[in-house]
């Protein structure tokens, strides 16, 4: 970390078919050692099989299914006079969305079908019903913030 500035933020280009910036920006999450048109191939034969198995616009699906995964607060350790307590801090909405985009592909990948596209594509039909395990991590996120309640007062 550098102590002069703050990192200036990359520009992230849209995807090219669906033009949208947060699912490129999922593709360069799901993305392994570098290979990018694989994880296009996958994340767009994922939506493919959204849409033959939901009858609605798969980027629809995917922003539901990132809106139910993203946390609203968090625990962050403060350490005070010896002692660390797990704070509970709100989520930036940067920070909100890639740690949705996190989840979302460490979840998928997680699951025990067969190929990356089915995995993905039944990890963001569950998200957008509001199950599965990237929203588990998300209610789990939230119990911990609401269990540390008590020393929010710490707060910076």
């Amino acid at each position: 970390m550098s102590r002069r500035h703050r990192a200036e933020k990359r520009e992230v280009l849209p995807d090219p078919k669906y033009k949208d910036v947060v699912l490129s920006k999922f593709m360069n999450q799901i993305m392994v050692h570098g290979k990018k048109s694989t994880a296009e191939r996958i994340v767009y034969g994922a939506l493919d099989i959204v849409e033959q198995r939901a009858k609605k616009d798969p980027v629809e699906v995917f922003r539901e299914s990132l809106e139910a995964i993203s946390p609203a607060v968090e625990v962050r350790s403060r350490r005070v006079g010896g002692a660390t307590y797990q704070v509970p801090v709100e989520v930036r909405p940067e920070r909100r969305q890639a740690l949705a985009i996190r989840w979302l592909a460490a979840a998928a990948r997680a699951r025990s079908e067969n190929t990356m596209r089915e995995r993905l594509a039944g990890e963001l039909m569950d998200a957008s019903q509001g199950r599965g395990n990237a929203v588990k991590k998300r209610e789990d996120t939230h119990k911990m913030a609401e269990a540390n309640r008590a020393f929010s007062h710490y707060r910076w």
